[in-house]
């Protein structure tokens, strides 16, 4: 199992004033800039007065916003939509959008087929009571033995029922914990979570809930699905699963679902998202946490703690393994996302 890490927060400094300092000369000879046009997509899961949550972001209308879509008003998006967002960042950090798109989350491409996989896994793993890999000989590696009752299991349970966006129905979602003392969490393509017990033991509720969240925004973001369509030949061929389907069955269709099984198992173990998909869930795993009531600012002691732990080694096998941004680039952008939308730092409940 190789491991990765990211690079401490200490020293950082980003958007709160402790770059070089400007004279009043300077400033009044600067011509001001406008705006930089964002542009995002997510789903719409709360909503904070007029503004609307979608990717994590506070969006509002424009006096002169475009709505496009189905729906009339803005204020009638039903949660649960994808939304398409293009807007300025206002003073306070809030979108403000001059083109909006609304439209219902339909079918997509290989969504049926992540869940039969992970269908498939799931199952798999609660016959034998416990997670585990399958090497290149087929012998199998245990992981962790599954934890069926208890304490840790109820812990785990109350807070992805807290930091659930509200158009998810909870009986989508189902909590395994792992009993090993690597500190990891995975989520599946069908809703089922899994937490492991050197995490729970190690971590604060508040720490945990952004583990959980970040894991979550996989799940309701569709990543799996996503990563698949994206990539799943490219990923098939490196992981040199398509001559063993093609063997296993003369079906076309059979052979496409084996080798969805054999590409579900090493993203659910191995957490492998694209950098942006990675991003997102970082953006949207701090808005579930927020909503939930915990405390998002100790995110940045949470990434020092990860890096002690394991060092700067590459592949770290936690919630963080996938192609993130560099441990720089990261840093800026979760600063960013709690100055615009956190910045008083106080839970909802």
């Amino acid at each position: 199992m190789t491991h990765r890490t990211w690079a401490c927060w200490a020293g950082v400094a980003i958007l709160l004033g402790t770059g070089c300092a400007t004279t009043s000369s300077e400033m009044s000879s600067q011509t001001p800039q406008r705006p930089k046009t964002e542009t995002f997509s997510g789903y719409a899961e709360w909503r904070e007065g007029p503004a609307l949550i979608v990717d994590g972001q506070r969006v509002v209308m424009g006096a002169n916003a475009k709505l496009k879509g189905k729906v009339s008003r803005f204020d009638q998006i039903p949660l649960g939509y994808e939304v398409d967002v293009k807007g300025v960042r206002l003073p306070d950090g809030a979108i403000e959008a001059s083109e909006l798109e609304a439209k219902a989350n339909g079918q997509a491409l290989f969504e049926s087929d992540v869940r039969t996989a992970t269908d498939q896994m799931e199952a798999k793993w609660l016959t034998k009571g416990s997670v585990y890999e399958v090497d290149e000989k087929g012998t199998e590696i245990v992981i962790g033995n599954l934890v069926s009752q208890g304490a840790a299991l109820a812990r785990v349970q109350r807070i992805v029922q807290r930091v659930t966006p509200p158009y998810i129905e909870s009986s989508r979602l189902r909590v395994h914990v792992v009993e090993t003392k690597a500190w990891n969490a995975m989520a599946m393509g069908n809703g089922a979570i899994w937490i492991y017990t050197g995490l729970l033991n190690d971590m604060d509720d508040d720490e945990v809930a952004i583990v959980i969240g970040h894991e979550l925004a996989h799940y309701t973001h569709e990543h799996s699905r996503r990563e698949f369509t994206r990539a799943m030949w490219r990923q098939l061929i490196a992981l040199g699963v398509i001559g063993v389907a093609q063997l296993a069955t003369d079906d076309e269709h059979k052979r496409t679902g084996v080798a969805i099984v054999a590409l579900a198992t090493a993203f659910t173990l191995g957490n492998k998202y694209s950098r942006t998909l990675e991003d997102q869930a970082d953006r949207v795993g701090l808005r579930y946490a927020y909503e939930g009531g915990y405390d998002v600012r100790k995110g940045p002691a949470l990434w020092v703690r990860f890096q002690s732990k394991y060092g700067e080694q590459n592949g770290l096998m936690n919630f963080f393994l996938g192609e993130h941004s560099t441990s720089s680039a990261r840093i800026k952008n979760l600063q960013r996302e709690i100055v615009y939308n956190y910045r008083d730092g106080v839970p909802r409940r």
